[in-house]
């Protein structure tokens, strides 16, 4: 079911409100540019800062506002069980098409806690789950045998990989069965990812070019790989400067700078420090759009 490029937005805010005017605005964008779906209240989305009203709020006005255009698979983990299962069950019952869970975070469960955390979710939700694996925020990473007992539950159906070791990944997609997806977390290992057998990107640059990432990935799946490389070289040096400070930190920068948004975060996030880097990364954007990437 999870394949192709789906990006995992930001939430625009204005005067510490969500600005939905704005966040509509995006949702228009990146539906016209190809997507296969969007990814509301995930990290890039400042989940972290948003209360439980407007976590939910957010995801049934982006169900309403999409209207089933592409999917939507809302952000609904938590480092505790029983609150994870209950916003998938708001989620759910709010009409979203999946469901992103990311692993436990802080409080570091075993392998026997992350697999009963997730089998519990999958227990209780309506819509198929995609799995987060990013122990760089969490703390912990679900291991290949884990990974593998989740997968024979039926709601359980992909899982957005960011460990960024690709050995792993390889192993996930030569054990895993063939209707459970492998989606690359970061976007500067899409193409490595897609070449070992992954099927798309869950994506933060696509917030700034989503056209120009959904062409390179459909070109590799048609198998023109030069040109879908071409796309992913000029691409590079956005995938890395989108993380020279903590996501969502750059990319709320570049959407301001293309008059998306405002540059406002809620603390603790603080807006791009200026400076060099930030200079650079401006005009690669810039740059970029010249040549008529979007």
């Amino acid at each position: 079911m999870f394949q192709g490029v789906y990006t995992a937005i930001i939430t625009p805010f204005s005067d510490n409100k969500i600005d939905y005017d704005n966040y509509f605005r995006i949702l228009d964008n990146q539906i016209q540019s190809g997507i296969s779906g969007i990814v509301p209240c995930g990290t890039t989305g400042e989940s972290p800062t948003l209360d439980h009203d407007e976590h939910s709020e957010l995801i049934r006005r982006t169900v309403e506002y999409v209207k089933g255009r592409v999917k939507v698979v809302a952000g609904t983990g938590s480092n505790s069980t029983a609150e994870a299962i209950e916003l998938t069950k708001k989620a759910c019952d709010d009409g979203v098409d999946g469901v992103l869970s990311v692993n436990p975070y802080y409080n570091k469960p075993t392998q026997e806690g992350l697999y009963r955390h997730f089998w519990e979710i999958a227990e209780q939700s309506s819509k198929p789950i995609m799995l987060y694996n990013i122990p760089g925020r969490t703390s912990v990473s679900l291991t290949v045998d884990t990974v593998l007992r989740l997968s024979r539950h039926k709601q359980i159906r992909c899982i957005k990989e960011a460990t960024g070791d690709l050995g792993f990944m390889a192993k996930l997609t030569s054990v895993l069965p063939g209707d459970f997806t492998l989606l690359s977390g970061d976007d500067n290992l899409t193409i490595p990812v897609l070449a070992i057998g992954g099927k798309g990107v869950v994506s933060v640059v696509s917030n700034i070019f989503p056209a120009s990432i959904v062409k390179m990935v459909n070109l590799w799946n048609e198998g023109k790989l030069e040109e879908s490389r071409k796309i992913y070289f000029k691409l590079m040096p956005v995938f890395q400067s989108a993380f020279m400070e903590t996501n969502p930190i750059p990319v709320k920068a570049a959407m301001s700078w293309l008059g998306y948004c405002k540059n406002e975060l809620r603390l603790p996030m603080t807006s791009l420090t200026l400076g060099e880097q930030a200079d650079q990364f401006k005009k690669i954007i810039l740059s970029l759009r010249e040549e008529g990437l979007e």
